[in-house]
């Protein structure tokens, strides 16, 4: 007997979306692998925003409500003028956006799809045709986390919010935790009236808000990255949830690529940090932490004329960037730098820790914005042997991945975490405008190693002296 799709209730639009889901989930595997190397990423953009556009696309024309009517017969004006505003808003937002600021716009951004899939994820808990009760709540919760965690991280970069270091927090974290998944339970274990449930879906929405703003709260900049990283997993992981609530197969391996991805990093950016997830999260790491007391030393500067002198007769140099180069927007005359010494025969890489700046690949976005070529980022684990015997180590707006209080100071917050060793160059200059501490709060005794010699000023005017000087020798 021959049976067709119609006799078993599907028809070919049907089949026709989930096709293109598939394909969607294809171009996000490509998108993803491209971009997993710095030349290829742009285009990698391309391919994964291609199976994206492709999953709405043929949303909007073939998805089925409910009731068996096509999505956009009911709501396909609403959804059309929905895109199209956030489209025009996404592209000026993204054109207008300094690199300084790409921290704080990435933390905006996820904490726009934590909000999307917590509503989705409060709108459908009442709906009685929702199988997926369990997986409904959970989208609720690491949606809101998400959101409202994103949003005090942006807030911090920013420079609106503060820190809270009380001890109290780990242990409030703990108890809303506690009382989260207590919720959760009653609310699945029980048969609730839809008063009641509706009620306890939206304290549970409240105390997973709370919970992300006192989640990211105590979190000291040093540890940004890691959480800013940790946050987009969590999105990820929410979309994932949102896709399951409505069977829709785009969104579960979007949602799915992201979440890993996410977490991959986070736990790769751990390692490198030589910390614990956990330790990360209830650790209160950075902001206010001290270093034991001991002498200082002497500050010795160098002038312009003695750094152009000692960088045109070195055979390597090696440049340490980090958030003081973005916030000094040098990394156009840091290019100019690099091309001129090369010039004269000098073998000039880049440095790259991997937590430096705000966000995951900060430094590497950075300095793509200004042609500088990918062969010449070096990466910690590999550029460290080869310290030693570089001629000068060029430090420029870096302060807390180059402080030697890691590998000597047990007393010290960051001690333990792997830095790029500058203080084994055999001359060190460093670019700083003044003698603040970095991101993380503490002293940084590289600044009165022997070998160092301190550049006061803008990086971005005190680079392109620098070139200058350098041409009239």
């Amino acid at each position: 007997m021959n049976t067709s799709l119609q006799d078993l209730g599907v028809s070919n639009g049907d089949v026709l979306l989930e096709i293109s889901y598939l394909v969607a989930a294809v171009l996000f595997v490509i998108g993803l692998k491209l971009m997993s190397h710095p030349e290829s990423a742009r285009k990698g953009n391309f391919w994964a925003a291609g199976g994206m556009g492709l999953a709405m696309i043929t949303t909007l024309l073939l998805h089925r409500g409910d009731d068996g009517s096509l999505i956009a017969l009911n709501n396909g004006i609403v959804i059309v003028v929905a895109i199209i505003f956030g489209s025009i808003l996404g592209t000026i937002i993204a054109r207008r956006i300094k690199m300084t600021a790409m921290p704080q716009l990435v933390s905006f951004f996820n904490a726009t799809g934590g909000a999307a899939s917590a509503l989705v994820a409060l709108m459908e808990y009442s709906n009685p045709n929702n199988t997926s009760a369990l997986v409904t709540l959970l989208g609720l919760v690491i949606g809101a986390i998400a959101f409202s965690g994103s949003m005090i991280a942006y807030g911090k970069l920013d420079g609106k919010i503060g820190d809270i270091f009380a001890g109290w927090v780990k242990y409030f974290n703990m108890v809303i935790m506690v009382i989260t998944i207590a919720l959760i339970y009653y609310m699945l274990a029980y048969d609730l009236d839809a008063s009641t449930q509706s009620a306890l879906a939206y304290a549970l929405l409240a105390i997973a808000l709370i919970y992300g703003i006192m989640f990211v709260m105590p979190i000291g900049g040093a540890d940004m990255p890691v959480v800013i990283s940790l946050l987009n997993s969590l999105t990820g992981i929410a979309a994932a949830m949102a896709g399951f609530i409505y069977h829709n197969q785009a969104m579960i391996l979007g949602g799915i690529f992201v979440g890993s991805a996410g977490s991959i990093l986070t736990i790769l950016m751990t390692k490198a940090m030589n910390r614990s997830l956990l330790n990360v999260i209830i650790g209160s790491f950075g902001g206010g932490g001290a270093a034991v007391d001991k002498e200082h030393g002497n500050i010795k500067e160098i002038t312009l004329s003695d750094a152009s002198v000692l960088l045109s007769y070195s055979q390597t140099v090696v440049i340490v960037p980090g958030y003081g180069l973005a916030v000094a927007q040098a990394q156009y005359a840091c290019n100019d730098l690099v091309k001129l010494l090369e010039d004269k025969g000098v073998d000039v890489k880049f440095a790259i820790h991997p937590v430096a700046g705000r966000m995951p690949g900060h430094m590497n976005v950075l300095l793509a914005e200004a042609d500088v070529p990918y062969t010449k980022l070096v990466e910690m684990d590999t550029i460290n042997p080869s310290l030693p015997n570089t001629d000068v180590t060029i430090v420029i707006g870096a302060n807390d991945v180059v402080n030697p209080a890691a590998l000597d100071d047990p007393s010290s917050p960051i001690y333990g975490m792997p830095i790029i060793n500058a203080h084994e160059s055999k001359n060190i200059i460093v670019m700083k405008r003044g003698m603040g501490k970095g991101y993380a709060g503490i002293e940084n005794f590289l600044f009165f190693n022997d070998k160092t010699r301190m550049l006061f000023g803008n990086a971005k005017d005190s680079i392109q002296a620098l070139v200058n000087e350098i041409k009239q020798l």
